[in-house]
């Protein structure tokens, strides 16, 4: 490997880095900004106010801000996210007990949004890259609109599905994979028409190319030309945008999960928000922020493989400009 190829290799990963450590003052200023705080909520009402600073002290909230975030900051460099504020436990063992159900939640939800996202895809590629509007349309819906739609007319309406999840932390929801097809929905139809509308426009430009329409011209197969002409311009905007979307589905499984009683490390992020359990929030916080930033580092260092030097292709920027 040489000098200049060991350095494009290493600036997506110095750049990664940066975004990180970003992401971390971020979801330690949002958490500052919070009103009030656990010892504030654990005794607000029962107690004086001396009372109150003794149990904010006791729980290391008296600390300067500077001071806290760079010992949280220490921690996560070490593998310690700290223990809980509310019961005392490790975050890392409340993750441990949660963290599988998010994990089959979203991987369920990717996989319906890929399989969509490719179906609508190939549409638009048999119309010439036209239409889309409604795509655009869903994309705008909000997730609750998504989720009450669906759990009316699957739960309500049909009969078909079980309205919440009721599945005990720590089970498994593959012992009755139904209780997942509800929440899976709700989050996989939002991100298939956003990756549509990104997608669309990285297939609308490819189309443009003056060898696509050669390959047409001369006759060849829909089917031929899409695999040997078309797709190997959306292999890398197709992996940032699966990377853009697992971070976005791992951010929205706090609402999904709330909705539907399914307990994942999204519903622990509500009631660790209500008691103010920053350790907690900010664990489930900075877990989608680290799966966006590993999947777009990962999707860059395979574009950058594969992308032959002076033709860098579609992109995900090109595609909002076209879409």
């Amino acid at each position: 490997m040489t000098a200049r190829t060991a350095g494009r290799a290493l600036r997506p990963a110095g750049r990664a880095a940066a975004l990180a450590v970003a992401a971390t003052a971020v979801v330690f200023t949002a958490t500052e900004l919070l009103p009030g705080d656990a010892g504030e909520l654990r005794t607000a009402g029962r107690a004086s106010d001396e009372d109150v600073a003794a149990e904010r002290e006791r729980l290391g909230l008296d600390r300067p801000a500077a001071v806290r975030y760079l010992d949280w900051l220490y921690g996560l460099v070490r593998g310690d996210l700290g223990r809980s504020l509310a019961g005392g436990k490790p975050v890392a063992t409340l993750f441990a007990e949660r963290l599988p159900a998010t994990a089959v939640l979203v991987v369920a939800a990717l996989a319906v949004t890929v399989l969509l996202t490719a179906t609508a895809l190939t549409v638009a590629y048999l119309r010439g890259g036209r239409g889309g509007s409604a795509a655009t349309g869903l994309a705008a819906v909000p997730q609750p609109v998504h989720a009450a739609v669906l759990g009316a007319v699957l739960a309500g309406l049909l009969g078909w599905l079980p309205p919440v999840s009721l599945l005990p932390p720590g089970g498994s929801p593959l012992a009755d994979p139904r209780l997942l097809v509800l929440p899976a929905l709700t989050l996989a139809l939002p991100s298939a028409a956003f990756a549509t509308v990104l997608l669309r426009g990285a297939l609308a430009d490819t189309l443009r190319r003056p060898h696509v329409a050669d390959a047409r011209l001369r006759g060849l197969p829909a089917p031929l030309v899409l695999h040997r002409h078309v797709l190997p311009f959306l292999y890398a905007p197709a992996l940032q945008v699966t990377a853009l979307l697992t971070g976005g589905l791992v951010a929205g499984t706090a609402l999904a999960e709330t909705l539907f009683g399914y307990p994942g490390t999204g519903q622990l992020l509500v009631s660790a928000v209500a008691v103010r359990d920053v350790p907690v929030i900010q664990a489930a916080a900075l877990l989608p922020a680290a799966v966006l930033l590993l999947g777009m580092l990962l999707a860059d260092l395979a574009d950058r493989r594969t992308t032959a030097p002076g033709d860098p292709g579609p992109s995900v920027a090109a595609a909002g400009r076209t879409a």
